[in-house]
């Protein structure tokens, strides 16, 4: 076969036009050995700690020890088509996810991917899921109130916006209907929430977004997924994830809300990670930096101040004990690390009283800085009453003999007790909150039966939105968060008129026709 010259020029000519003068400069090593999630690979001397490595199949994975001869790499995904001898090449960047407005109301995997089949999320714009917490010079105190919706916790262990508030107790106690319905009450209160599941089941999670799509915050929600099928690296990296993505938020000024559900699972998650990449084990098997791991997430939770924006990032840490055991080496270590905790009790959750908080246990160390003053005002004396009507109950089941003080304070304790118990997904706004709680501390209940007080609120709350004097001290506490005498007065006079009208319309009981008869 003969060339002719002009072909070859042609040829020459059309190389030289789309010639591009780059050179590509990649640093690649050589897998060493692949297995469990973890590739070894030798060659990559200037990588990063937490790095993001690319594999010759296209997945990833993140730089984890740096020995002399070579790196440990965890791989995010399956590891069935890595082998020995192929490359990786560093990507020059450390791990980062995709934020800004695109992704509220998606449901993403710890890569920030969307997993909830709705399409690509268009964003450009990305952060690293590890960055330092901001300093103490850029904070200011927690002031702000954020309503959870919930009374046992709104009016005893309140939680202000930019705080770090732990939900702990046994499995199945109500700690994640808690956080759902935290978030299901910050509708119309301008804060962006991010819920991230840590080790779950899918079911379980599919059937958390169902709830929040069902009450409608999904529009202003983010789902970070790490579910139980899914590798320790995704289910460690998950929560970084998230707060990055709620950062994002933050630094612009806006109020933000990051649930890890949970961190009992992530310290599992990483202790697993830790010890196939053989780093030495420590109390539990738990590597020595597992405090670390939760202290430097938690430290990212802020008040930022006016110059700085005043943006805020609250955390709700879920932390799952074994038998209230809430001295075990997780619990405490994040119980330190925290603000506060709401401890949730398997006993009470089995008698009947739902949310299960403790309010011996639970603390908010914030307090009342992070309550409207109504709210202070009405529930200043009601923690006392609620434990004195305790330490009461346990002595009164051993004698028979009760002066009429002990019983007055056991029927207001039972009374208090039965208000602040509540319907999973139904938040009550404070101002109506203040009004129930009024009532109960200042002994207008006396006369209502235990039995007719869930009736009696449901009433109550309709009341309070049709009665003139209701509407004007329900306006007065949802606008200014004050309670002035004069809206007391309204409030009780409101309080009182539905009350009278309740108990007399409720049937006569056998025990009191038997007296008027004798």
């Amino acid at each position: 076969m003969q060339l002719k010259p002009e072909e070859i020029s042609k040829v020459i000519r059309s190389q030289i036009k789309y010639y591009e003068n780059a050179i590509s400069q990649n640093e690649t090593g050589t897998i060493l050995m692949v297995g469990d999630g973890i590739a070894r690979a030798s060659g990559l001397i200037n990588c990063m700690a937490g790095e993001l490595l690319e594999f010759e199949n296209g997945s990833f994975g993140m730089a984890q020890n740096l020995e002399e001869n070579s790196v440990s790499i965890v791989i995010f995904g399956s590891d069935e088509e890595i082998a020995e001898g192929q490359s990786v090449k560093r990507t020059g960047k450390v791990v980062s996810v995709p934020v800004g407005e695109a992704m509220i109301g998606r449901v993403v995997n710890a890569l920030g991917q969307p997993i909830d089949g709705g399409g690509n999320i268009n964003t450009s714009e990305f952060r690293p899921i590890e960055s330092p917490a901001p300093g103490i010079i850029d904070r200011q105190p927690v002031h702000e109130p954020l309503q959870t919706g919930i009374k046992a916790i709104d009016s005893m262990i309140p939680i202000g916006r930019g705080q770090r508030e732990l939900i702990i107790g046994d499995r199945q106690t109500g700690k994640t209907t808690l956080a759902v319905d935290t978030i299901i009450n910050q509708k119309g209160q301008d804060v962006i929430c991010i819920y991230v599941a840590i080790g779950q089941k899918r079911s379980t999670v599919a059937s958390l977004v169902e709830t929040l799509s069902r009450n409608g915050a999904m529009a202003y929600t983010i789902v970070v997924a790490a579910t139980a099928s899914e590798s320790s690296p995704l289910q460690y990296i998950a929560p970084y994830s998230g707060c990055a993505m709620g950062e994002y938020f933050m630094k612009q000024g806006k109020h933000v809300l990051v649930i890890y559900d949970d961190l009992s699972k992530h310290a599992v998650a990483y202790r697993a990670l830790s010890l196939l990449i053989r780093r030495p084990p420590g109390r539990e098997a738990y590597p020595g930096d597992v405090f670390y791991l939760h202290s430097r997430l938690l430290e990212r939770a802020a008040k930022l101040n006016a110059a700085h924006g005043g943006g805020s990032l609250t955390a709700l840490p879920v932390i799952e004990t074994q038998a209230g055991d809430v001295s075990a080496y997780i619990p405490t270590n994040v119980i330190s690390i925290t603000d506060g905790q709401i401890f949730l009790e398997t006993e009470l959750f089995h008698s009947g009283v739902m949310p299960a908080v403790n309010p011996g246990i639970s603390v908010s160390r914030v307090g009342g800085n992070a309550q409207i003053k109504a709210m202070k005002k009405v529930a200043g004396t009601l923690k006392l009453i609620y434990s004195q009507y305790r330490e009461l109950q346990s002595f009164a089941q051993f004698g028979s003999d009760l002066d009429a003080d002990t019983k007055a304070r056991l029927a207001q304790g039972e009374r208090i007790v039965e208000v602040l118990k509540q319907n999973q997904n139904s938040p009550v706004p404070v101002e109506k909150q203040v009004a129930i709680l009024y009532a109960v501390t200042k002994g207008i209940l006396a006369n209502v039966e235990v039995a007719d007080i869930r009736e009696y609120e449901s009433g109550l709350f309709n009341y309070l939105d049709a009665d003139k004097n209701g509407i004007a001290a329900m306006e007065e506490i949802r606008g200014t968060g004050n309670l002035s005498a004069e809206a007391e007065e309204n409030l009780r006079a409101a309080l009182e008129g539905y009350t009278g009208t309740f108990v007399a319309s409720r049937p006569v009981k056998d025990t009191e026709v038997a007296k008027t008869a004798g």
